[in-house]
């Protein structure tokens, strides 16, 4: 599969990578802790080839990008200006925005802070945040403590101790050279902008924000593994706390879904971004979820167009090819 090029860009005095492919509606994609733009691989193509645009970001101290030395510079709320930016700094008025696990969390966050900026809202095997301050609380600790293991010892031992825990057991079934590449990916992290993302940006500090879902009035996707029990009923209760969602559980898929069975996950993509669009085109009536009674404003004509556009001219093509 042919690799979109890599570009950085400055955002907010840090230098972030990122690939864009296709031509289309935008959809940004999120990766989750420990990981970086490369986990899409297997995703960006089909995205690109069913008439998107993905963009993909390293987030700040993942991947190719800045590695800041403070760890307020991590936290969710300047994650979402650094993404509000990017758009801004690349022309594009909305974007489908796909999260996974912590970039999940940061595309809530997003369609919270900037909904205009929003045409639809993907999210794979993320949580809206710990509601319990006792349990939010352990969790900043014990984050905290691996932050200064993984400085003390090195990315290596935190990522034979990240692959073992339950949570990614479903992994296994992946060939080995899959399996490889993943450890290769996450051996690749540098231990300070690992550490000051879990310090900045770990799910102890998010503050939660099951009780905004209502206010969320995208259009969304929730998915999650069959497999991962834990997320499972988390998107179940997210799935049925937003006004305009649907829920979508993958068969023989743990929490990474995009990995474990990235053809179902593309195709379930693909299948609920078209409906959106379509659905804007024909009816304000949101046609995400039946019997939804809120008016989703989403998408303007121009990216419909735009869409209709090179289906017609994939369709031309298809007739004139010997």
């Amino acid at each position: 599969m042919h690799w979109a090029q890599h570009k950085d860009i400055a955002l907010g005095g840090v230098n972030v990578r990122y690939v864009q492919a296709g031509q289309g509606p935008v959809v940004l994609l999120l990766h989750g802790l420990g990981s970086s733009l490369d986990t899409w691989r297997q995703n960006v193509q089909p995205l690109a080839d069913a008439g998107f645009t993905v963009l993909a970001p390293d987030l700040p101290g993942h991947g190719e990008s800045d590695k800041p030395a403070r760890a307020e510079r991590y936290r969710m709320e300047r994650c979402t200006e650094d993404l509000v930016a990017l758009l801004d700094q690349l022309g594009i008025e909305r974007a489908a925005v796909l999260g996974y696990s912590m970039g999940g969390r940061v595309a809530l966050h997003l369609a919270l802070h900037a909904p205009e900026r929003l045409w639809a809202l993907v999210i794979e095997s993320a949580s809206p945040g710990i509601e319990n301050e006792t349990e939010r609380a352990d969790r900043r600790r014990s984050d905290g403590e691996l932050a200064d293991s993984i400085v003390r010892d090195g990315v290596a031992p935190f990522v034979d101790r990240w692959q073992a825990i339950p949570l990614f057991a479903s992994q296994s079934r992946l060939s080995a050279d899959a399996r490889e590449r993943l450890r290769q990916q996450r051996l690749r992290n540098d231990p300070a902008g690992l550490a000051n993302s879990l310090r900045g940006l770990g799910a102890g500090e998010q503050q939660p924000v099951y009780t905004r879902l209502h206010e969320i009035a995208t259009p969304a996707l929730v998915l999650a593994g069959a497999d991962d029990a834990k997320y499972r009923a988390i998107a179940e209760r997210t799935a049925g706390a937003l006004p305009c969602a649907r829920l979508q559980i993958v068969p023989e898929a743990g929490h990474a879904v995009h990995l474990e069975q990235p053809q179902a996950f593309s195709a379930a993509v693909r299948e609920f971004l078209n409906v959106c669009l379509q659905g804007s085109r024909l009816t304000s009536r949101c046609p995400v979820t039946d019997g939804c009674e809120h008016f989703c404003e989403y998408v303007d004509v121009g990216v419909i167009e735009r869409l209709i556009a090179a289906q017609f001219e994939e369709l031309i093509d298809d007739v004139l090819m010997p």
